[in-house]
């Protein structure tokens, strides 16, 4: 096979808005969408290139120049979705949008529970879920799957399309939900990161600030959709922090999660920290990188001089903002630089109290 009929049998399900009448793309898209769009991008500029492929190939087909890529094939039908993204982040300027569509969990419940009868749609659903969501991510099925399907139709979560799509290099400038489908506006800010190992399965690892600056990973059991921790910057931004200094509105939390979250069983594999002497009993909670930043400089000097706990003073306290978070933790590195063995011997007791008497929780 040559290239010029490799060119021609690639380009077969994917067209540009130059060889379209805008009426068309307006159709296809549907007016609603089209009109959302149109705020972020001029479709009458050459630069703007509309197409329909879940090709990465035929993203490099395009031709320059490209100021703005939307890309009309919803992500649930692209196999190789990272490399995808990767192939659109290279192929536009720093700056340039990015804008796509995909199907999210409650919008594939939505279409499912709408489009069978009441006694079906739950049995529907559930089979739906298990074969396209479960099966791809399993290890066992997941050759197999992919086999069968060619990637096509897959389950994805609102967080794990987000977190795609920020892990390659963008930020979201905006996403909403038209026509029972996501729309995310995103724009170039660097390149991919070109993760080898994101968060995907049962047990994860979560960059944390560890004693002395020093990066740690700390285990958990998931409970956040996968990509979820690239989206802490943009959750941060867009939903407001609720009691106890975590954020409300939290769509990267599973069912499951929640649950898991109530009966702490998240939190055991932290224990695998705390023998490798990354953590101890009782001290500050682990921090993000992004959340570190957010405290001021004193109180970065002050947790950066002792290992972080597996039990923080926010139990001790209870404190209700993320202001009254910092200055339960100040009290306490304050307490512990003093007096190191007491002050974790009264956090400890303290914080056993007010999980087991009052029920205290952190989410």
């Amino acid at each position: 096979m040559n290239i010029q009929q490799l060119d021609k049998r690639s380009l077969t399900e994917s067209f540009l808005v130059d060889d379209v009448q805008e009426n068309r793309v307006r159709k296809y898209l549907g007016g609603e969408t089209y009109d959302y769009i149109s705020k972020f991008v001029d479709f009458d500029d050459e630069g703007t290139k509309v197409i329909e492929t879940s090709s990465a190939f035929n993203i490099d087909l395009i031709n320059d120049p490209v100021a703005n890529i939307v890309n009309i094939k919803r992500v649930n039908f692209i196999r190789f979705l990272n490399k995808f993204f990767e192939a659109v982040n290279k192929k536009l300027p720093h700056g340039g949008l990015f804008i796509g569509k995909g199907e999210t969990i409650m919008e594939r419940r939505k279409t499912i529970y709408k489009k069978f009868p009441k006694y079906l749609a739950p049995i529907f659903y559930f089979l739906d879920f298990v074969f396209h969501r479960v099966l791809p991510k399993w290890t066992p099925t997941k050759k197999l799957y992919f086999l069968l399907t060619k990637g096509n139709n897959r389950v994805l979560s609102k967080a794990e399309i987000l977190g795609r799509v920020i892990s390659c290099g963008f930020e979201i400038v905006e996403e909403a939900e038209l026509n029972n489908k996501l729309i995310f506006v995103a724009r170039k800010v660097k390149e991919p990161a070109f993760d080898k190992s994101p968060s995907y399965g049962p047990l994860f690892k979560m960059r944390r600030v560890g004693k002395n600056g020093k990066t740690i990973h700390v285990y958990k059991l998931r409970t956040m959709h996968p990509y979820s921790e690239y989206l802490q910057e943009y959750m941060f931004n867009k939903y407001n922090l609720k009691k106890g200094g975590k954020l409300a509105n939290d769509f990267r939390i599973t069912n499951w999660g929640k649950l898991m979250r109530k009966l702490w069983v998240d939190e055991f594999p932290m224990f695998i920290n705390f023998f490798k002497g990354e953590l101890k009993l009782v001290g500050v909670r682990p921090l993000s990188f992004h959340f570190f930043g957010l405290y001021n400089e004193e109180l970065k000097k002050k947790r950066l001089k002792t290992k972080p706990g597996l039990i923080p003073p926010f139990y001790a306290d209870l404190p209700k903002t993320l202001g009254e978070v910092m200055q339960s933790e100040e009290r306490y590195l304050d307490s512990y630089e003093k007096h190191p063995i007491w002050t974790d011997f009264k956090y400890f007791w303290l914080a056993m109290y007010n999980i087991f008497v009052k029920r205290a929780r952190s989410a």
